[in-house]
């Protein structure tokens, strides 16, 4: 949440730059006010304030449109109710956008047989951010041996895939990695942004068995190298990046008493 109040913060100056710019023209009657116009030089200010504060080239990109986006969608000749229910839509479908910062992106059967072939007999396998289920229902067809769980958080998604799962023996589960056990797992696989990555990786060290695989699509582990490489290579969209979980380090401390004379 905070880095999301980082957005509005960057949005909300950018706009107010816009308008301290505009303001002299459109008072002064020097020139007519242009809606277009202003919305273009918010859109313009958000994202060399983005591009200054070093957010990711999504990020910029939203910061780029959003503000003109805005302004084409009010001339529209609509109903307001209509934008509402837009608003509302795009949050049943998007929610994990605003949480933690992961759009819906749907895995694709491009890395199926890969995946497939990387997952141990009858493990146990998580998908975080499990979408409508495109990835664990043919995988359950092509594996019968795995024991299947997803979970989301995003609600339309989530009730789509929950209505499409039963009789497949996939469990289907609410809510997001945060509150959400690793322990047992043998395989957790994930397809989310980079920003959630450094603390999933860091809970799945402390909850899952060291041994056990992390597979991420398209987004690698801030820092660390994978075990290898899976999917169609490195740096394209259908990667898939393999983590074995490391074994713990235990760290004893003795204490010595002091030597009396």
């Amino acid at each position: 949440m905070q880095r999301l109040a980082r957005q509005f913060v960057l949005q909300a100056a950018a706009v107010f730059l816009a308008f301290s710019i505009a303001w002299p023209f459109y008072a002064l009657r020097v020139a007519e006010w242009n809606g277009a116009a202003v919305a273009l030089l918010a859109g313009g200010s958000a994202f060399l304030l983005a591009r200054y504060a070093r957010e990711p080239w999504w990020w910029q990109a939203i910061h780029l449109c959003f503000s003109p986006l805005v302004w084409l969608g009010l001339q529209l000749p609509i109903s307001p109710l209509w934008h509402l229910l837009a608003f509302f839509l795009l949050f049943l479908i998007f929610r994990g956008a605003l949480s933690e910062q992961v759009p819906l992106y749907l895995s694709g059967a491009r890395i199926l047989a890969p995946l497939a072939a990387l997952l141990p007999e009858r493990a146990r396998v998580l998908d975080i951010g499990a979408g409508i289920g495109s990835l664990l229902l043919p995988l359950s067809r092509m594996r019968p041996d795995l024991h299947l769980s997803g979970i989301d958080n995003a609600p339309l998604p989530w009730l789509i895939g929950r209505l499409r799962v039963p009789g497949s023996g996939i469990t289907w589960r609410w809510g997001n990695f945060r509150g959400h056990s690793l322990d047992g797992y043998q395989a957790v696989y994930c397809f989310l942004s980079p920003a959630p990555m450094q603390a999933l990786w860091e809970k799945a060290c402390r909850e899952m068995t060291p041994g056990s695989l992390f597979i991420s699509k398209a987004f690698p582990i801030p820092g660390r190298m994978p075990d290898m490489l899976a999917g169609r290579g490195e740096d394209t969209i259908d990667t898939l990046y393999v983590y074995r979980i490391p074994h713990r380090v235990a760290v004893s401390i003795r204490v010595f008493a002091p030597v009396s004379g």
